[in-house]
């Protein structure tokens, strides 16, 4: 499952689409919370249907794809068959790193609408996620090569995505000889300028988890100022879930997307167990109440509507005129995250 056309038909994906992991990995937080047998099984299901994912190089998408689905699964079972595959996923994976630009390639840009960029390297904020899968296979195995690629990665990123006042841009294209940034534009957001709202939020949870896997202070502070630019932006509504991009020409008659605000209420969940005193109130009590928005109208789907999606209202990509105002399997995948993190 992966969305919902305007027609009300369910639209799935493949094995290889960026999506694949998020409603296995869903599945593994119902079971979790329920210890449902039921779920549990459907969850050992779907989980092993992407098992040849950890042979795949043809994008960077496969820390999602593995880490939310297989990541899950080891860390609430122990099975070491799973742990495994992850590893193996990160070797895939490291075939896109080119120590030149000290960065993981996003996208091939010899393909479809990249090509058409001119890109010769392109780099995009999505792909800090898929470090985490890289520290895990450093964990698990003791190799530190795992390790240095997510931080010089990490370190890339930190040094040419982001602007003075800590939005990102979308891509920065690189030279991959020299590894010089080539240019800072956008895929999915307004103008190339723009601060697109799930841009934000997968900085803001990735540098969260980089300080948690390093302790290195820098992607402390880093995570910190970028949730000061999402708390404080005079354009974040009252109810803190974004519009689809913080610099939308037609705001407020625009969309919001209810997946960028899940995942910055995970983000904030885990960014209140890192910090201290009134600060990291400030972040549980964002999420908390970010969380309860999306659990009421007109957010959360009524039972047994929205083609069982829990949650409504979230954007894909609007320059693509893809998913535009549709429930998204990460959208729910990142909801029930942030509500586990709070329990806990």
């Amino acid at each position: 499952p992966k969305s919902v056309e305007k027609n009300g038909r369910m639209t799935q994906s493949d094995i290889y689409d960026w999506t694949s992991g998020f409603f296995p990995g869903s599945l593994w937080y119902l079971y979790e919370f329920s210890k449902n047998d039921t779920l549990k099984q459907q969850a050992i299901h779907w989980t092993a249907l992407l098992k040849p994912i950890q042979f795949f190089s043809g994008h960077h998408d496969v820390g999602f794809m593995i880490n939310c689905s297989y990541g899950n699964a080891f860390r609430i079972t122990g099975d070491t068959a799973y742990r495994s595959i992850m590893v193996q996923t990160a070797k895939s994976l490291m075939k896109r790193y080119n120590p030149k630009v000290g960065a993981i390639l996003s996208w091939d840009a010899d393909k479809g609408w990249q090509k058409e960029k001119g890109w010769k390297y392109p780099v995009i904020i999505d792909n800090m996620m898929n470090l985490e899968l890289l520290f895990k296979a450093s964990q698990y195995t003791g190799d530190s090569t795992f390790y240095k690629a997510a931080v010089s990665h990490a370190d890339k990123t930190m040094q040419h995505h982001f602007r003075p006042d800590y939005s990102s841009y979308h891509v920065v294209d690189y030279d991959p000889e020299t590894g010089e940034a080539l240019h800072h534009q956008t895929a999915q957001g307004s103008p190339d300028s723009s601060a697109w709202a799930r841009g934000q939020a997968w900085g803001l949870y990735a540098y969260t988890f980089c300080y948690r896997e390093t302790g290195l202070k820098r992607y402390l502070e880093q995570a910190e100022h970028i949730a000061q630019y999402i708390l404080q932006h005079p354009r974040l509504p009252a109810d803190k879930v974004p519009y689809w991009d913080f610099d939308a020409p037609d705001i407020p008659d625009t969309y919001r997307d209810a997946s960028a605000a899940a995942i910055i209420a995970s983000a904030l969940a885990d960014l209140a167990k890192e910090t201290k005193g009134d600060t990291s109130a400030t972040y549980r009590q964002t999420a908390e109440t970010i969380v309860k928005n999306l659990n009421n109208a007109p957010y959360r789907a009524t039972l047994g509507t929205n083609q069982g999606f829990i949650l409504k209202h979230s954007v894909g990509s609007l320059p693509h005129q893809n998913e535009i105002d549709v429930p998204l399997a990460y959208a729910d995948y990142y909801y029930i995250e942030a509500l586990m993190k709070l329990r806990k």
